[in-house]
């Protein structure tokens, strides 16, 4: 199953998306594992100008992956249909046809920039607090790679393969919200532990119930099929960035 091209209410103000995807150029492979290949490049606009964006490629990993790579692609759509004009998140360009093309941000992946400045992760909470109020969870900001310093400074976010679109402001919302901004507390513990707030320290000493049992049972046994079975490591952002 691949997701569906943007109906008319769900184009962004690029133009036709069919018409765009169909105008991409690539400029460079940024990544390639079991789910495909990750392809910056830019697609021309009606009026001439060009638009950096990123490819995600699902039909370019093995055919055994493929039904995985594509319901990580579909759940990204929908996040990113969610998300659609929030500043400091990538805007769906197009998706359809085994592939996925998303805004490029500009800027360096945490692990490289590694922020120091109080005021950044002020604003990553600000930013995750907006995120939250669309309804979406991230679910995988303990990577540092999905955490993005911008090219003028702001915080900013990628990879939406594992978010979650939300409906209802239930209490499974609440957990995982609180968990996206738990993983943003632990990143400032590593780069301006000094900064923590008392309460942030006792925020970072009593992780929810889930986040347990994902640390002590279910992570291993990730770990364990992912490298030992499949023979993968996801290192998205650790050489180029997509």
């Amino acid at each position: 199953m691949s997701p569906t091209p943007l109906g008319p209410g769900e184009q962004l103000a690029y133009g036709d998306p069919e018409t765009l995807a169909a105008t991409f150029e690539r400029s460079a492979v940024l990544k390639r594992d079991l789910f495909g290949r990750i392809e910056r490049g830019a697609v021309t606009l009606p009026d001439g100008s060009t638009l950096a964006v990123v490819r995600r490629n699902w039909r370019a990993g093995p055919w055994w992956t493929r039904p995985i790579a594509s319901w990580l692609a579909s759940r990204e759509v929908t996040t990113l249909i969610a998300v659609t004009g929030l500043d400091a998140v990538p805007q769906l360009v197009y998706a359809g046809r085994g592939q996925l093309l998303r805004t490029w941000l500009d800027g360096a992946a945490m692990h490289e920039a590694q922020p120091r400045d109080p005021a950044w992760y002020s604003a990553a909470r600000r930013l995750l607090v907006r995120l939250h109020r669309h309804g979406v969870t991230h679910n995988d900001l303990a990577k540092e790679p999905n955490w993005m310093v911008l090219a003028d400074g702001r915080p900013g976010l990628i990879d939406f393969q594992l978010a979650r679109v939300s409906r209802r402001r239930n209490g499974f919302f609440r957990m995982l919200a609180r968990e996206d901004l738990r993983h943003l507390l632990k990143h400032k513990r590593t780069y301006a532990r000094e900064h923590l707030t008392h309460r942030e320290l006792e925020w970072l000493a009593r992780p929810s119930l889930p986040a347990r049992l994902l640390r002590d049972g279910m992570k291993p046994l990730y770990l364990f099929v992912t490298r030992r079975v499949l023979g993968w490591r996801d290192r998205e952002g650790q050489g180029p960035r997509p």
